[in-house]
């Protein structure tokens, strides 16, 4: 991880920044601003280190496991098993396999550590750790060598995978939970914001989520380092989620998080390499009063609030076609230019890397 620290590089450049802004001016003079969608196109322009920003094969990696706290009776009685989930998105019962499709989103679900047995599927990446976390309550949910084996797992597969663009999203039973135990652990935030759902939560379910919460906090006081807090309260879909993140900012692609776990990996993954964030952009797919937590405390917010409740990922495929608008600004809106340098007169004309390849650890300055 320490290499990948290394290679990522803050994407602030003062020069090229200007460069976009007047680029995108040019164009606001006889089109009109496009609001929110400039500062988007900026940011893509700055992480990929050009002038044209160019997106290729979107993927979306959907991370499942179980956790060790469903067994003190944390999930809501109706809801599918993390298999059952998985099985249904799999067989294109469920939006995010749809809108996934009909975006031209390539969508994997990986098995980071789902407590049962998943039949082979093509679009199925078995990378199980265990089935499902222990019980963070009554002792750490993996341990760290584990922690370290699943984000070693999330790396090769950003390593492997196709493209410059990955959505991560993560489900499970107790993800959500564990998410805001280590959120809170990393970030002081206290964990009852980042449980809350809703005024209209079950005041007798929160209590119940409160206690659990409080003895996993207890049990863990001492697990402060990013890792250790990662073992202590879990899980593998997460861990593979820091792993991800890390790689892909070290190839400068953009990362889309989707929800309470993907914020939990990506807050890990900061603490690591905090040059990270400024890969990433926030979707939602859910109005969960503790995700607006969690985006508070990367001082962010999602790029479309739909007022779903929906899976985690299904709104990072809704904001693809924002993305490509936003990078389409500068690489596709005719405005009187010839094709034009891909960097300012005074930066050297680096391409931005490739998706593939060695050449992708290499970072360019500026």
């Amino acid at each position: 991880m320490s290499v990948h620290r290394s290679l990522i590089a803050a994407t602030s450049n003062p020069l090229l920044e200007r460069a976009l802004h007047d680029k995108l001016g040019r164009r606001s003079d006889t089109t009109g601003s496009l609001g929110e969608l400039e500062p988007l196109a900026v940011r893509l322009g700055l992480l990929q280190n050009t002038l044209k920003p160019r997106l290729r094969d979107p993927q979306v990696l959907l991370f499942a496991s179980d956790h060790g706290l469903a067994v003190d009776g944390i999930a809501h009685p109706q809801r599918c098993s993390t298999a059952e989930q998985v099985r249904q998105l799999l067989n294109g019962q469920l939006p995010l396999a749809v809108f996934a499709r009909i975006q031209g989103m390539e969508l994997t679900v990986v098995d980071a550590g789902v407590s049962d047995r998943l039949p082979p599927h093509d679009r199925l990446l078995m990378r199980k750790i265990a089935h499902g976390t222990r019980n963070a309550r009554v002792g750490p949910a993996m341990t760290v060598d584990q922690a370290h084996a699943a984000i070693r797992a999330g790396m090769e597969i950003a390593d492997a995978m196709r493209g410059n663009v990955v959505a991560c999203a993560g489900i499970g039973i107790g993800s959500h939970e564990s998410s805001a135990l280590l959120l809170s652990r990393l970030t002081d935030a206290p964990v009852r914001e980042l449980l809350v759902s809703g005024p209209r939560m079950n005041r007798d379910h929160l209590a119940h989520l409160l206690l659990v919460a409080q003895g996993a906090q207890g049990r863990h006081k001492d697990a402060v380092d990013p890792v250790e807090a990662l073992a202590a309260f879990g899980g593998f879909e997460i861990a593979m989620m820091v792993g991800v993140m890390l790689v892909a900012a070290g190839k400068r692609h953009l990362v889309v998080v989707d929800g309470m776990a993907a914020c939990a990996a990506l807050m890990v993954a900061s603490r690591i390499a905090e040059a990270v964030t400024d890969y990433c952009v926030f979707a939602r797919s859910h109005g969960h009063l503790g995700l607006d937590q969690a985006l508070h405390l990367f001082r962010s917010s999602a790029l479309l609030e739909l007022g779903m409740d929906s899976l985690d990922g299904t709104g990072a495929t809704l904001a693809w076609p924002l993305i490509r608008s936003a990078a389409a600004l500068l690489t596709e809106v005719v405005d009187g230019e010839d094709p034009g340098p891909s960097r300012p007169n005074h930066m050297a004309a680096v391409e931005p890397p490739s998706a593939g390849g060695a050449s992708d650890h290499t970072v360019p300055e500026g």
